[in-house]
């Protein structure tokens, strides 16, 4: 990857947005983040063209920062757990 953009910083990027999508505090949001993170990743790891790779890297840098704003809002506003997450 001539990209600037190394496979520790994707992997880093990948960790910090699974971990951040574990904060939503809704169960329903929380498991829809964590999801479309992991088919995100997973649909753009054979790409190869150092210039797509930096425009996907710093498309995931921006989700990190909606995710983020998101994860503060939902805490503002908490709802009662729904009944799958009493089970476990």
């Amino acid at each position: 990857m001539s990209s600037g953009v190394t496979k520790l910083q994707i992997l880093s990027l990948y960790k910090t947005l699974m971990r951040e999508s574990q904060k939503f505090p809704n169960y329903n949001f929380r498991s829809y983040a964590l999801r479309r993170v992991r088919d995100a990743f997973k649909d753009a790891k054979n790409i190869s063209d150092p210039k797509l790779v930096n425009k996907e890297f710093v498309y995931a840098k921006e989700s990190l920062d909606v995710i983020k704003r998101q994860v503060i809002v939902g805490n503002m506003y908490r709802t009662e757990k729904l009944v799958i997450e009493n089970l476990r």
